[in-house]
């Protein structure tokens, strides 16, 4: 939260299933305890089927964590304003629990609900979303502690991933959102290898086919200028103003 993961949902035979479920947390010290791992869930990543989306909103309502297909990775997140969940959420990536995450919006009406947007950003975020990027805003007053930055700013998406924007307009508010990926690890593609990496502190994986994508483009729009943080794979040639 897939375009980018094209292609029917890939379903896997119930006894390699089993087996990843079964699997041992490493991390474990308990002498033959057997950890739980989150269940993968297929999806249609273009027509997501409602029942699927709704048993994903019960989990974040619940104070879970997810893993989604976006339009750039597969991302983990959780209910923005759930305050445990985000503590969750930064223990499993091993990230500071002061750094804040990017968080997924469903529209631009919503992204002005928790960023302050200028008439000439406004127009530029129509050219840009839905689709690839992030962009950096200043914060409006509603948005919780846990995604301020100390310069009182945000990085907003909006993507143009149908799972993604389901899940946030189910939901009705913003989701915490972050790559599928550990320090000094590599971008997991694959739902059956997010399960067996982070599993263990997932409650729930959409699983909406392999993905071979790339970052999202990441704009600062605080300044007089936008200023392009990090080129992903929204292209910024001819973007920009």
């Amino acid at each position: 939260m897939d375009t980018s993961a094209a292609g029917a949902p890939t379903g896997r035979p119930p006894l390699v299933f089993s087996r990843r479920i079964l699997a041992r947390d490493p991390g474990a010290p308990q002498h033959g305890r057997v950890s739980r791992r989150a269940p993968i869930q297929p999806i249609d990543p273009l027509h997501p089927q409602p029942r699927h989306v709704a048993r994903a909103v019960a989990v974040l309502e619940a104070g879970g964590l997810l893993s989604y297909p976006t339009d750039t990775y597969y991302a983990l997140g959780c209910d923005l304003f759930q305050k445990k969940a985000i503590e969750r959420l930064a223990l499993l990536k091993q990230r500071d629990s002061r750094k804040p995450f990017a968080f997924l919006c469903g529209d631009l009406g919503e992204v002005a609900r928790y960023a302050i947007v200028s008439n000439e950003n406004y127009r530029l975020l129509r050219r840009l979303l839905p689709g690839p990027y992030t962009v950096v805003l200043p914060a409006t007053r509603i948005v919780p502690r846990t995604a301020l930055t100390r310069q009182r700013s945000v990085g907003v998406r909006v993507p143009d991933a149908p799972v993604a924007l389901a899940l946030v307009h189910a939901l009705g508010r913003p989701l915490a959102t972050t790559s599928a990926s550990l320090p000094d690890d590599e971008v997991l593609i694959d739902p059956a290898d997010i399960q067996e990496r982070l599993g263990h502190g997932l409650d729930l994986i959409l699983d909406g086919g392999m993905t071979l994508n790339e970052p999202s483009t990441v704009i600062d729009l605080t300044g007089p200028a936008p200023v392009v943080l990090r080129e992903g794979k929204g292209p910024v040639q001819g973007m920009l103003r």
